[in-house]
């Protein structure tokens, strides 16, 4: 294959990931987001009753997906009913949701117009497993060194913020 055809190659099997990537993110901020407002409308007391409304709203999830977003947004259970994190919590400085992407990656979502704020507080712990941060309006991409690094990383990150 000519070197040319072989790089016009490799970026479209690139991009093709990254649109993959780019859509399973939107799609877990859009169920958050969901889960977020469902919580704070109605009392919702099981991770089914939860995976039912938001399938009314039309916002596709699986039990296992429900139940990561409620960890990673750090909803509670109080009195039978699923609550919002208090407010001196990560989501009190805008960070929502931590997951792994790929190999070297971690997603951080936060609220709208945070990612910057809540990069920079990142950056600052100079975490050494972290190579670097891009801050979007309300995603974070994080590089991290190594795989095996991702979940350390996210305790990390969680931490920072608690």
């Amino acid at each position: 294959m000519h070197p040319e055809s072989y790089f016009m190659h490799l970026c479209s099997v690139y991009a093709t990931l990254l649109h993959s990537l780019f859509e399973d993110v939107m799609l877990k901020t859009e169920r958050q987001r969901k889960i977020l407002t469902l919580i704070l409308a109605r009392p919702i007391g099981t991770q089914t009753d939860l995976k039912t409304h938001l399938e009314r709203a039309g916002v596709p999830a699986t039990q296992s997906s429900v139940s990561r977003d409620l960890e990673e947004l750090g909803v509670v259970k109080h009195n039978g009913r699923y609550t919002l994190p208090k407010p001196n919590g990560a989501a009190s400085h805008g960070l929502l949701g931590l997951d792994t992407a790929g190999d070297n990656l971690v997603v951080a979502q936060t609220e709208s117009g945070l990612a910057s704020a809540v990069a920079v507080q990142i950056d600052a712990a100079t975490l050494p497993e972290i190579v670097g941060t891009i801050a979007g309006e309300n995603t974070i991409f994080i590089a991290v060194r190594e795989r095996k690094t991702q979940r350390a990383v996210i305790k990390k990150i969680w931490d920072l913020f608690e």
